[in-house]
């Protein structure tokens, strides 16, 4: 298990968390599919419970609040940041929208929640005790996050003005798909799309596993549904599924771990997004 044990550079997508109806249920998804390990849920933050794979944090699950009954169920991107309040103020210069401002967890760190102009909801993260996901290029880790935009160039602007994305812009057969780079960033963080699933703009999240074939009937039997099948690509396989939930998440199966393959992962992963 390859652990990132420092904070992540301002901009990277740092942590995805999602609120459920039913925790316990969800919790036994994951665990099939992914392989999940769970904490205790801690009751001073309602409940919340950190997912970790190979004893490294990787996501976390929380209930749903009172009030939000029937809402959508979606994995929340979280991007990091060095001050959370600059942040929250170019965020709403730029056009975005505010679901939730900044706020105190504890000693773990700061969040907010946000849409972009274009209706993609986000998170920003300022790590305090916690520092995101620490679990990375193994199984049961985050392998890709993007967003796919229906105002792809608006997009592309919200995202430089906010947080300093820089882009390298992919042939997708037509399609518009870039890869984002961070100041400090090792690699491409993600990547940032033209079109949208039938919820609209949306930030998307793609784990690994070590073979996106032998989980297919896996996700079916506990709950979920596979909704584009396995497909090749040049650097390993991926598909596209829903949770439990509805939550919609992709698996990929990378050969390689080099910077290539991040950027093919990336490629493929928008169309399948884009197609879904």
């Amino acid at each position: 298990m390859s652990a990132h044990p420092d904070k992540w550079p301002a901009g990277t997508p740092c942590w995805v968390d999602m609120m459920v109806p039913d925790i316990a249920r969800t919790q036994a998804f994951y665990r099939a599919v992914l392989g999940w390990d769970f904490s205790e849920p801690v009751a001073e933050f309602g409940g919340y419970s950190n997912a970790s794979a190979g004893g490294q944090l990787a996501a976390g699950l929380s209930p749903q609040m009172e009030g939000m009954e029937g809402a959508p169920t979606v994995w929340t991107t979280y991007l990091a940041t060095d001050d959370i309040d600059a942040t929250h103020r170019a965020v709403t210069d730029n056009g975005g929208q505010v679901i939730a401002p900044p706020m105190q967890v504890g000693g773990m760190g700061s969040m907010a929640l946000y849409t972009d102009p274009t209706g993609a909801s986000f998170g920003v993260w300022q790590a305090g005790q916690h520092t995101g996901f620490n679990a990375v290029d193994e199984p049961g880790t985050v392998a890709w996050d993007d967003v796919m935009s229906t105002d792809y160039d608006a997009a592309r602007r919200f995202y430089a003005a906010v947080f300093g994305f820089t882009y390298e812009d992919l042939d997708m057969g037509g399609m518009k798909y870039a890869m984002f780079s961070v100041a400090g960033g090792e690699r491409a963080a993600g990547g940032i799309g033209e079109g949208a699933g039938a919820g609209g703009s949306m930030w998307n999240v793609a784990f690994s596993v070590a073979d996106v074939d032998a989980v297919v009937a896996t996700i079916s039997e506990a709950g979920g549904t596979v909704t584009e099948p396995p497909s090749d690509f040049e650097y390993g396989r991926i598909l596209s599924a829903t949770g439990p939930d509805g939550e919609r998440f992709q698996l990929v199966s990378p050969e390689k771990k080099d910077d290539a393959g991040a950027g093919e992962q990336g490629e493929q992963a928008g169309r399948q997004t884009a197609d879904v």
